[in-house]
């Protein structure tokens, strides 16, 4: 047993010291970097197939295969991460991560669709399990009026691997075009190296040993049904958490065909418009941990709130103004990826500036609905409650698919520009801006018990 494990809870370190944290902090960063470089090498598979063999596009079909076993298997991850070591889950994910990194080898290697689809199922079940274990963990190591903080590293470098890995795609795409297989090299570098962080994790006593199996363990279990019918302001932030995820599971898609569709921009500078709104939440969560002095800040929810509606309102007022000049030029103009950087008219400088906004005031909103979730419920169900989080998001997410395609079909039926679909945005984000205001939560400052 490694002298981490043995340290007791009084000695725990401050969290910026705290090897055990980034320990954690660079595993989760290099498996949501993986994550996102292989989801859009396929995409970006997919995308190449449709175009050279003139089929149809697969890529929906690519977005719900990653989706679903996040809805599937969230409440078994939850399940695991609270009988057994939380601390021997990540490590098992990422053994696991490193095996699927070959396997994608082999199905780049064919040069057929189905195997990459399997290989990408894997991958998001590996990533299900990993999450209750992933976000249960930080308050069983750490103390709870460190989790502000921690939460907001943990999500500044989740959006961050988001973004580095799906721009990372491209470049290895680029380098080679004709050996994707060449490119899973990439995805096993980064499997190990998240393989070893994970050893710098501190082991943690087990939350709940022995807990049986039921299948309602696959969605969400009796206990947590009952927890969160009696303590209402834990399923508050549950529900409101998951129109969060709905809110950002449409932007995304939306903002690429804004940027296409309506401001006439490149598929580079549309991807920086986006990636404009990564770095925002970024910014946003690392600002939210240190303004929550050691509480959790619901008033940063409630900014994060107006400040999300205030942005939706912008964007879609931006749609309405259009692009100023120089947008019949602007595809032409992008001889290089770094031409791309500079905006080319006024509509698409506020574009990026209010999208970079827009994801500050989301990065608010989030963290201290992450930390009431870690905190608030008993220790024997932190980890399953998580997974009823992942389960709950990620069941807004796929619904937010399904009301994009709607919107869409609406927009094109009606000749209405989709920037109306960002008015509708700010309309569903408005009613919690106005009526939830819960109070603050002060943390305490008492370490959790280790395991010896």
């Amino acid at each position: 047993m490694t002298e981490m494990e043995l340290t007791p809870s009084k000695e725990l370190p401050p969290l910026y010291h705290d090897s055990s944290f980034w320990g954690m902090t660079v595993t989760q960063f290099w498996g949501a970097f993986n994550d996102n470089l292989y989801k859009q090498l396929v995409l970006l598979f997919c995308a190449q197939q449709a175009l050279q063999a003139q089929t149809s596009d697969q890529q929906g079909t690519a977005l719900a295969v990653f989706a679903l076993p996040f809805v599937f298997f969230s409440g078994l991850g939850g399940w695991y991460a609270d009988r057994h070591s939380k601390r021997t889950i990540v490590i098992a994910c990422k053994v696991a991560e490193i095996v699927i990194a070959l396997l994608a080898m082999a199905a780049f290697f064919t040069g057929h669709l189905l195997p990459l689809l399997v290989v990408l199922g894997l991958l998001s079940t590996q990533s299900a399990m990993f999450g209750p274990a992933k976000y249960g963990i930080l308050p069983e190591m750490l103390r709870d009026d460190d989790l502000p903080q921690a939460n907001g590293v943990i999500q500044m470098t989740t959006f961050l691997a988001i973004i580095f890995g799906m721009a990372s795609a491209g470049f290895v795409k680029q380098a080679f075009p004709d050996a994707l297989w060449k490119t899973s090299y990439f995805c096993i570098a980064i499997a190990v190296i998240g393989t070893i962080s994970s050893f710098w994790v501190r082991r943690t006593p087990v939350a709940h040993p022995g807990l049986p199996f039921r299948w309602s363990t696959l969605g969400v279990n009796a206990e947590t049904r009952t927890l969160l019918m009696q303590d209402r302001r834990l399923l508050s932030v549950l529900l409101i958490s998951s129109v969060f995820w709905f809110v950002g599971g449409i932007i995304q898609p939306l903002v690429n065909i804004f940027g296409i569709g309506q401001l006439h921009l490149s598929v580079s500078r549309t991807s920086l418009m986006a990636a404009c709104m990564g770095v925002g939440i970024s910014l946003g969560c690392v600002l939210a941990g240190r303004a929550s002095h050691k509480r959790v800040n619901f008033k940063l929810v409630t900014i994060g709130a107006w400040g999300i509606v205030a942005c939706l309102i912008l964007m879609s007022g931006i749609g309405w103004w259009g692009p100023a000049d120089g947008v019949e030029t602007l595809k032409e103009a992008d001889t290089s990826l770094w031409n791309s950087f500079i905006p080319q008219n006024g509509a698409e400088w506020m574009a990026r500036s209010v999208l970079t906004l827009l994801g500050f005031f989301a990065g608010l909103f989030v963290v201290p609905l992450q930390v009431e979730l870690q905190t608030r419920p008993p220790k024997s169900q932190k980890g399953r409650m998580i997974g009823t989080m992942n389960l709950i998001n990620w069941v807004g997410i796929v619904l937010s698919a399904l009301f994009f395609g709607t919107f869409t079909t609406v927009c094109n039926a009606l000749h209405w520009p989709m920037s109306h679909v960002f008015l509708f945005l700010a309309l569903v984000m408005l009613p919690i801006a106005v009526l939830y205001h819960p109070k603050d939560e002060v943390l305490a400052h008492s370490a959790p018990e280790l395991s010896n």
